[in-house]
């Protein structure tokens, strides 16, 4: 069963793993992101999302931000710590631990993700593909969601719909751009050593083929 969904916004941030404090944005929608955000939509244990293709419909555009960011992070160790002793601080002050970093963003983005879910063994006895694709075509026409669809990071919403017609590919997509290695998913088969995937991405004519699961084009 399958949908094809037209998204759109005004930034998006696509992280680059390999780049640590300031960010920079892959030039296009990543598999994840873009299951994420149909997680977003829809969600169900009984069923798992997988991406097709992510069609690229406007010219790659990018634009820099620098926002005021903190540093550190609350930990749980420093929790239990204050929670034993019976005294100390338990919040971050962020006039001591704010800074500045730029980031590399996208602008005004426009994508249409063609996926398809497959049922799991978390299905109940009464659920049936059927019964999910009324479920999503309902959600997405009526623009419904669980959590706020987004690109990459939670300030940067998403607006979606269903997809009629196809938007003509930018003049400047046309033929084949290698984009190189890009994130595509994190293998959580096992909890306790969860693993990055890749694969060599490629754009033709505006459109990134998403390799399966299993594919050997994947590398974990």
């Amino acid at each position: 069963m399958s949908i094809c969904l037209e998204v759109w916004g005004e930034y998006a941030l696509f992280t680059r793993p390999e780049l640590k404090v300031e960010k920079v944005s892959y030039d296009v929608m990543t598999p994840s992101a873009a299951r994420g955000l149909v997680e977003s939509i829809y969600y169900h244990p009984g069923l798992r999302w997988v991406i097709d293709r992510i069609h690229v419909c406007a010219p790659i555009r990018h634009t820099n931000v620098r926002r005021n960011e903190v540093k550190a992070t609350a930990s749980a160790r420093a929790a239990r710590t204050v929670m034993t002793r019976g005294h100390g601080e338990l919040y971050l002050s962020t006039t001591q631990e704010i800074q500045q970093r730029a980031s590399l963003l996208l602008r005004d983005v426009h994508y249409v993700i063609e996926a398809h879910f497959v049922m799991t063994d978390r299905a109940a006895p009464g659920d049936n593909p059927g019964k999910f694709q009324d479920i999503v075509k309902r959600r997405i026409r009526r623009g419904q969601f669980y959590s706020c669809p987004y690109f990459g990071c939670r300030e940067f919403p998403a607006r979606f719909r269903a997809c009629q017609q196809l938007p003509p590919c930018p003049d400047e997509l046309k033929g084949e751009r290698d984009l190189g290695w890009m994130l595509y998913d994190l293998d959580y088969s096992d909890p306790s050593n969860i693993q990055p995937m890749f694969f060599h991405a490629k754009l033709k004519d505006g459109v990134l083929e998403v390799p399966s699961w299993d594919s050997e084009e994947v590398h974990r």
